[in-house]
């Protein structure tokens, strides 16, 4: 039976290891949802993913420590344990959105997905970037901050921006996670660049969590090779810095590795994951 997490500890152990923050947010309670479904072995004190060990409590109801479970968060949603189909078929996250991104801990789990969703199931690349606090060059990305074209402003989102930022399609997963503006205050950062009075590029964060976001870029279509992508992403991982935070990059695309390389970032590996869209 799949059930909702209400205690991160209990399946920690079973996303161990894997290096991704939207996990992060999920596992710390700041953001998205975990579903699970229960094993049939007695209950047992276990590793979590902080390291610690935790009591199963909380899971009458459910025999035994959990065998798979997943981490929905935005357009993302991430499978670990052991391939189950009853959870990558579970309804609730289609009922609440038209579109997901499913990640497999495993080829297992790559499998099981092509098994449940067949032709439904588009399988693309995506690159992970390494996570390396200290290496970037701030003289570097101030340079990149400063090189904006006559007539643009670089912005960092107040209220006004992020109330904007949601009512624009192109640019409202800057912001479109946080559940409202305190939240987004708490967890999150993000930079735009404004062209008579209009949002024309942003980077902000897709996600938060304690010590760090996930970085969301985009720039309106008629915008773009301008260079304010770049310049909008170097001024927002100093702020990060500033805060002591860490500024993640997973990259859709080849071009957006190369961006992350500009700023200081370097390529890790790829990774396969399915894009699904509901009937």
């Amino acid at each position: 039976m799949v059930y909702e997490v209400k205690q991160p500890e209990t399946v920690a152990g079973l996303f161990a290891g894997w290096q991704e923050t939207m996990i992060w947010s999920c596992l710390q309670n700041v953001m998205g949802q975990l579903y699970a479904v229960s094993g049939d072995g007695p209950a047992v004190r276990g590793e979590t993913a902080a390291g610690g060990c935790a009591e199963n409590a909380g899971m009458s109801g459910h025999p035994g420590l959990p065998s798979a479970a997943m981490a929905l968060l935005g357009d993302f949603c991430f499978f670990a344990g052991q391939p189950d189909r009853e959870l990558t078929e579970y309804g609730p996250p289609w009922r609440r959105q038209d579109f997901l991104i499913l990640v497999p801990q495993t080829p297992a789990w790559g499998e099981m997905i092509r098994e449940c969703y067949g032709s439904r199931a588009k399988k693309v690349t995506r690159y992970a970037i390494r996570k390396e606090p200290d290496v970037f060059d701030e003289a570097v990305l101030m340079r990149m901050a400063r090189e904006l074209p006559s007539g643009y402003q670089l912005r960092q989102i107040d209220e006004e921006l992020f109330r904007r930022c949601l009512e624009i399609p192109w640019c409202r997963d800057l912001v479109a996670q946080y559940r409202d503006y305190a939240q987004y205050r708490e967890y999150g950062l993000g930079m735009v660049i404004l062209r008579d009075g209009e949002i024309v590029s942003g980077a902000g964060s897709y996600s938060g969590y304690r010590g760090g976001i996930e970085i969301e870029v985009d720039t309106k279509a008629e915008y773009r090779r301008r260079g304010l992508a770049g310049a909008c992403c170097a001024r927002l991982i100093l702020e990060c810095r500033k805060r002591g935070w860490y500024a993640s990059w997973d990259a859709q695309n080849l071009w957006s590795v190369a961006l992350a390389q500009k700023l200081g970032y370097h390529p890790d590996h790829e990774y396969v994951c399915y894009e699904i869209r509901r009937d």
